[in-house]
């Protein structure tokens, strides 16, 4: 029988359109999106959550539609219309009883419990990610391809309240090139930490007069897509298009430890505000927990399809008393409905070779 929906410690969204929901205690996982309802045009982009108690689940559609998912209820309740601009969400958020959406086109909305359209405010071309910042809820982050970062008010929309400038020039005297993949807000510093499809970590302070980041790491040998802050601490998880997986020190900009066993790309990392975990998911189809700490994994899970994004509940205790087993693998109707529609082809029979006879 399958755990309650308000049960599962993580959530994560997939490329065929399915919600996922891991209960890392009973070592099960769920797919709360039926398999006849699976469409790749609904392709979940964006996950958060849609009040302070974790009972309603916001999940971001490649098809411009906003769902609300009941975590008591255990299914979806209402579907939200977003249209406006080009691109799937590149960012989702709460501001009140408000909505937040973000598309890579660079039209930002903030939505109204009616539908209606509050905010709206063009942050530019080729998004890539927009954060909110969670001690500001009304000021958010974006960053892209050609589209440095930006910090809006979004009771001030009309201009950027910090706008960042782009490093010198290199050893050729060549323009440096910007692709600001993800970005995320350093909780009580005001300081914004971004990773780079160039493997650059860069650390921006708006307080100070200096617009370029007052320190840059380098990491891996792919881009870095994906970006969490540890709490409580001066250091960030980045992971790689590579699957690379790294915890990296902003105080002096090296790398303090590699968490290894991811094996695709890298699209969906938090860490989880009280213990020291990190979670990841991306096209490996795996989601995976790390001891922040020592570095081993502690969760494998394995979820059938490509995952884009995920979400941490903090409602639950996550550590097991028993140790779980090494992987656990999905049961849901992903697969099973592709399946149940092909035919059973016969395998054929082999032949036995003939003897040859020899001549007396």
């Amino acid at each position: 029988m399958a755990a309650p929906a308000h049960w599962n410690h993580v959530w994560v969204g997939s490329e065929t359109g399915a919600l996922k929901g891991v209960n890392l205690r009973k070592q099960r996982a769920n797919n709360f999106t039926s398999g006849a309802g699976l469409r790749r045009g609904e392709a979940v982009r964006a996950l958060c959550w849609g009040d302070p108690g974790e009972t309603e689940l916001l999940v971001g559609g490649l098809d411009g539609c906003v769902r609300l998912f009941s975590t008591e209820k255990g299914k979806f309740t209402e579907s939200r219309p977003c249209p406006g601009g080009e691109g799937p969400f590149c960012g989702l958020a709460t501001l009140g009883s408000s909505i937040i959406t973000c598309v890579e086109s660079g039209l930002i909305k903030v939505w109204g419990e009616d539908g209606t359209e509050h905010v709206t405010l063009e942050a530019g071309p080729g998004l890539n990610r927009m954060c909110q910042d969670p001690a500001l809820p009304q000021r958010v982050g974006t960053g892209g391809r050609e589209n440095g970062l930006k910090v809006w008010d979004l009771q001030r929309p009309e201009e950027p309240v910090f706008r960042a400038k782009n490093v010198r020039n290199d050893w050729l005297d060549l323009r440096v090139p910007i692709w600001d993949r993800d970005l995320q807000f350093l909780p009580g510093s005001g300081r914004i930490v971004t990773c780079t499809a160039h493997r650059q970590v860069r650390l921006y302070d708006p307080g100070s007069p200096q617009r370029r980041p007052v320190l840059e790491a380098t990491f891996g040998e792919g881009p870095l897509t994906a970006l969490a802050v540890v709490p409580g601490e001066t250091s960030v998880v980045v992971g790689s298009a590579r699957g690379d997986l790294a915890v990296i020190d902003l105080r002096k900009g090296r790398v303090l430890r590699c968490l290894k066993g991811a094996a695709g790309g890298v699209r969906g990392l938090q860490c989880h505000p009280q213990g020291p975990l990190v979670a990841s998911c991306g096209l490996d189809r795996f989601l995976r927990l790390h001891h922040l700490g020592e570095g081993r994994l502690c969760h494998k899970v394995y979820l059938k399809s490509q995952l884009n994004c995920l979400l941490l509940s903090t409602q639950h205790d996550w550590e097991s008393e028993e140790e779980p087993s090494p992987t656990v693998e999905v049961k849901d109707e992903e697969e099973d409905a592709l399946w149940d529609t092909m035919e059973t082809v016969p395998t054929p029979r082999k032949r036995g070779k003939k003897r040859k006879t020899q001549e007396g």
